[in-house]
């Protein structure tokens, strides 16, 4: 079971994480910002811009973008992310630190995508870069849990046929054989990232799973 945070608690969680992952962002090298990350052919610099887009983008812009993108979601994501990253990497930055603070979610979103958002790109950034970026565990097990439960918007990572178990802090779900480890290892194995999950399995001396 799990223990989904209260919205202020929630928040507070996302503004630290924004700043922080800012924080890092301003002492990169050139060469850093231009790392590839596992996600798709996203560089440090486009993961870093698409994290500013859902709290400044208003509806209008949101609709500009689906319309360029043909409707097609996943589309639109990738690049307004993209469009964003040729900013110069001050301007990420400080589009990150602008939104600290800030309530406004996606659109059709809640305060709980923002906070998975966060959480899981600080890490793809962090990992590329070779560099281990704590991740709070009550944070990590409310995005767990809303990944698990997902239904909208759909979720695009097909959950694993297993019981996981965290153990750092008290998350339990699913059936089958178990998976055990932090909560951060398991939020990066249930959003689609497994080799990412077994730096932190092996970090906490955790069996890593084969998937």
């Amino acid at each position: 079971m799990g223990a989904a945070l209260g919205t202020d608690e929630l928040w507070q969680i996302v503004d630290r994480e924004r700043a922080g992952l800012a924080d890092l962002l301003d002492g990169l090298s050139a060469q850093e910002w231009e790392t590839p990350t596992a996600c798709g052919d996203w560089r440090v610099r486009d993961v870093a811009a698409h994290l500013t887009i859902g709290a400044r983008y208003p509806l209008r812009t949101v609709l500009r973008e689906a319309a360029r993108a043909h409707g097609n979601f996943d589309r639109m994501i990738h690049d307004s992310a993209v469009r964003e990253a040729e900013l110069p990497v001050t301007g990420i930055v400080a589009n990150l630190r602008s939104i600290v603070g800030s309530r406004r979610t996606a659109v059709l979103t809640t305060p709980r995508e923002s906070l998975l958002d966060v959480l899981v790109h600080g890490q793809d950034i962090a990992l590329a870069l070779g560099r281990m970026r704590e991740i709070p565990p009550e944070g990590a097990r409310d995005a767990a849990d809303r990944v698990w439960t997902m239904r909208l918007p759909p979720r695009p990572w097909p959950l694993p046929r297993n019981r996981l178990m965290a153990t750092d802090i008290e998350w339990t779900r699913g059936e089958g054989e178990e998976i055990r480890g932090p909560i951060a290892a398991l939020l990066l194995l249930l959003t689609g990232r497994p080799d990412a999950a077994k730096t932190w399995f092996g970090q906490a001396g955790a069996d890593i799973p084969e998937q």
